[in-house]
Parts: C-alpha cells; sequence; structure tokens
C-alpha cells in the first residue's frame, strides 16, 4: 500500500508563515483544476490551530465561495476573534488572487470534564471483511467502463476507503439514504508532546468531506448517473467530540436526508474502531442535473 498521498497531505499541513496571521499553503496533485474541499478544510483548520496553544478544535462551521484553483498557492489570514477561558474562537478566511473563495469559524477548547455518552455505533461488517475501493474500481475499469463510479475513485487518495457496500454489487446499485465506509490515513501520525492533536483532527477535517454531496445522489441513482450532475460543497460543518485515533480504522457513516432545489443535505458520523462517536458531520451541498 503506498502511502505517498499521504505523506503529502502532511507536508501541506506545514503552512508556511508570512505575517503573524497569514499562511501560505501548497496544493495536492489532484487530475483537475478544482481545489479538493477537504484540503481547505484542514489547511484553514492549521491556520487557526498555530494561534492558539494547547487547546484543540471541537468545532467549525465553514462556506465553499468559489472554486479553488490547484494551480494556485491559497492564502489563509486567520482573525482570532476571541480567547476566552473555556472557549477561543478564530475565523480563516481562504484566499486566492485577491478573492475569498472560503471563510471558517471555528471553536477550540481545553480538556475538561463532563457527563459521557454517544449513540452507538452501526452494525456493519470490519474492514477485514472488506475490499479496497479503489483496488475494487481499478478491476471494474473505473468511471470509463461504468458511469455510476466516481471519476476520483482510481486515484490514489491520503485515506484508504473500504465501503460496506461494495462498488459494482446489486446491492450498491440499489437506491438507498445511507453510504458507510471505512476510513484509514496511510501515513503514520506522531503528535507533538502536549495535550493537544492538531494533526490528527486536521486530517479528519480533510476526511469529512470526502464523498459526502455524492451521497445526496444515492436515492435517485437509478434513475440518474452521476456523470450527469453538477456537484460541490456549499457549507461545512463538523463537531470533534473525542480525541482522534487517526492511525485506526474510523467507520464514515454517510446519510442524505433531504434534496431539493439543486441542493442536497447530507450527515455523517465518525466512529472509532472501538465503537466510541468521535465526530459529526453536516454539510450541504450542490447537486444539479447537467442534462
Amino acid at each position: 500500500m503506498t502511502t505517498n498521498r499521504a505523506q503529502r497531505l502532511l507536508q501541506l499541513l506545514e503552512l508556511k508563515q508570512i505575517e503573524e496571521n497569514l499562511f501560505l499553503g501548497e496544493n495536492e496533485p489532484e487530475s483537475g483544476v478544482r481545489i479538493f474541499g477537504g484540503q481547505v478544510l484542514a489547511q484553514a483548520s492549521m491556520a487557526a490551530y498555530r494561534t492558539v496553544t494547547d487547546l484543540d478544535v471541537h468545532s467549525m462551521h465553514a462556506y465553499f465561495l468559489r472554486p479553488g484553483d490547484s494551480s494556485k498557492r491559497v492564502l489563509y489570514e486567520v482573525e482570532r476573534i476571541r480567547d476566552g477561558r473555556s472557549f477561543t474562537t478564530r475565523r480563516v478566511v481562504a484566499i486566492q488572487s485577491g478573492q475569498a473563495i472560503f471563510n471558517m469559524d471555528v471553536s477550540f477548547q481545553g480538556v475538561e470534564p463532563g457527563l459521557d455518552h454517544s449513540l452507538p455505533m452501526p452494525n456493519v461488517p470490519l474492514p477485514t471483511e472488506l475490499q479496497e475501493d479503489r483496488a475494487v474500481a481499478i478491476k471494474l475499469g473505473g468511471a470509463k467502463a461504468d458511469p455510476r463510479l466516481s471519476p476520483m475513485v482510481k486515484i490514489e487518495r491520503p485515506f484508504e476507503l473500504r465501503s460496506v457496500f461494495e462498488l459494482g454489487t446489486p446491492a450498491w446499485a440499489e437506491p438507498r439514504a445511507w453510504n458507510p465506509a471505512w476510513v484509514r490515513f496511510l501515513a503514520p501520525v506522531e503528535e507533538a508532546a502536549g495535550l493537544s492533536q492538531p494533526i490528527s483532527r486536521c486530517l479528519l477535517a480533510y476526511a469529512s468531506d470526502m464523498g459526502l454531496v455524492s451521497t445526496g445522489h444515492l436515492p435517485h441513482q437509478q434513475d440518474i448517473n452521476r456523470s450527469q450532475l453538477q456537484m460541490a460543497s456549499l457549507d461545512h460543518s463538523l463537531w470533534i467530540h473525542r480525541p482522534v485515533p487517526i492511525n485506526q480504522w474510523l467507520l464514515f457513516h454517510k446519510r442524505t436526508s433531504s434534496a431539493q432545489g439543486a441542493r442536497a443535505m447530507v450527515h455523517a458520523e465518525f466512529f472509532s474502531s472501538d465503537g466510541d462517536l468521535l465526530a459529526s458531520v453536516t454539510q450541504e451541498g450542490l447537486l444539479r442535473t447537467t442534462a
């Protein structure tokens, strides 16, 4: 299993600081001109992290304003909204060619005791019982052979994905509202000594945008192919409830609740392999028919 893309993503989180609150980020070598939204989420989170000490992000709320150009570096401007005793707030704007392409509010919290409960993890097969999505897609011939497949599915990515509904099977092709998959980051992550885990949580932010908008298409996949849709993330919220074991398998449980007016609403949870609820995600995405 290659880890080149995962190692590259770790390098992309090492933002260059050019002023006290200004950071510059490089882009992933994607096959296309648009920057993946998860990369901007991860880098914006890291820019905010660079302005706090011994705190961890627990929530972020973002808007994708314009498509990012992968041929141009991204400038991240951090505004220090508030430094409080329990919570600290930052606002991050991502800029290209003098225009905002993304903005996000981020809230940080220190370690604090409290009540503890969570929803149980769905009963799904373990990752050891499933096949890797990329290997299956290559075997199937990719999107050129089956337009129902994502054009991204054959590309090497920083995370390995293993879908509960195996690609190309009858169950995968059925209309449905949920799409659970196991994900695992493909390079070792070692956090610096201390209480916070900036790298792991920024990587989770990256993963939280993988395949969300397309989940809104699943109830309609027998009526229209994904190749006939224009899809893009519009806004994105992530709440991180517990420490993130990014080096382990995580269940990414995605589901859609609504589609209307060329927009789809998608929700997701991340569970640890031990069944702990780690994070919750909500996103509204553009889902526009082109044919």
